[in-house]
């Protein structure tokens, strides 16, 4: 398929790249990047458009390299600012969250920055640490953690840096931080809230007498769900909590027997390791009959697409046609599914 405003002659050149680039059998994505960057450049964009293009692609591929040889680990995320000091209870929170998650073989990634990020680093160890950095004026780059290790990138854009922060972590943790911190909390609280990002774990780190995101829960509880702005039922997305060993607990009990969902078509897949009894699968059928479109939620095998791309093939499924709204309910049905 090729972009509208290419001449006849365009896009059978076009083609012809396509063809002499891709590999044989490539997926119709592969078609469709080069389809869009040349309607790009027919489109003839002002200096800036191209530049900001250019580098955001180039920055993301640099990204996905950086990614692609630990894309099986599973991986926490972990905001907080730059500016807390080494001697800050913070600090050593976020060291200890990051220690104990490396122990049951997670990765962390942070912002490759100072302060917080530099403490998770510090507590995963190098080994287990990957950077992703944003390039300012009044930094100084990667800290002696990361800097210099192949599993460090750093980026021009907030943008791409924001979604190679979240894209490829099954757990986050935030810890106090300003205005950068804020941003990245909600913005993945955003992507969860509106089924834009996968459901994950999410966990609101305070050190104990330090009532930053308690104060925060109080703000959502006290005016954004009494105005009608978010739903009671969004407060289920995270998790608040002063102890470094109930952050852990979150992020692995997460997974305790849950593994991951997929949109396939309008059919919501859930992939577990444990198998309902009919029992348990009635029960949450009948509990959560108001997510389903129509029908209930029923065993299913894996789904063409599935097994056309071996995805996690090894797990039992459950699927029903998903209404797409309340999240947080979504949240709630992962929960029960653990308990069994």
């Amino acid at each position: 398929m090729t972009d509208p405003l290419l001449a006849a002659g365009q896009a059978q050149a076009l083609e012809a790249l396509i063809a002499d680039i891709a590999p044989p059998g490539s997926p119709r994505w592969s078609t469709e990047l080069l389809t869009a960057a040349a309607g790009l450049i027919a489109d003839h964009p002002d200096n800036l458009d191209g530049k900001i293009a250019t580098a955001a692609l180039r920055e993301m591929a640099a990204a996905f390299r950086v990614f692609e040889p630990y894309r099986d680990v599973d991986k926490v995320t972990i905001f907080g600012s730059a500016r807390t000091a080494a001697e800050d209870p913070l600090y050593a929170q976020a060291r200890d969250v990051a220690r104990r998650l490396a122990d049951l073989g997670w990765m962390t990634i942070t912002g490759a920055g100072p302060g917080i990020m530099q403490a998770g680093m510090e507590g995963a160890g190098r080994e287990n640490s990957i950077g992703v950095s944003i390039r300012l004026p009044f930094e100084q780059g990667a800290n002696s953690v990361i800097a210099g290790d192949r599993k460090y990138v750093a980026m021009k854009y907030f943008f791409t840096r924001k979604l190679m922060l979240i894209k490829e972590s099954r757990g986050f943790v935030c810890l106090p931080g300003g205005f950068g911190t804020l941003d990245e909390t909600f913005e993945l609280l955003t992507l969860t809230q509106t089924g834009k990002g996968m459901p994950v774990p999410i966990v609101l780190l305070d050190c104990p007498g330090d009532q930053y995101w308690e104060r925060l829960h109080e703000f959502v509880t006290g005016q954004l769900v009494p105005r009608g702005l978010v739903s009671p039922l969004d407060t289920r997305l995270y998790l608040v909590t002063d102890s470094a060993e109930r952050a852990v607990q979150e992020i692995i009990g997460f997974y305790a027997n849950y593994d991951s969902i997929r949109y396939v078509g309008d059919t919501l897949v859930v992939r577990v390791r444990q198998p309902p009894t009919d029992e348990q699968l009635a029960d949450l059928s009948r509990e959560f009959r108001h997510l389903c479109v129509d029908g209930e939620i029923r065993r299913i095998e894996p789904l063409p697409v599935e097994v056309r791309e071996h995805d996690a093939l090894g797990l039992y499924r459950l699927g029903f046609r998903f209404a797409k709204h309340g999240f947080g309910e979504l949240r709630r049905l992962i929960d029960q599914v653990n308990d069994w």
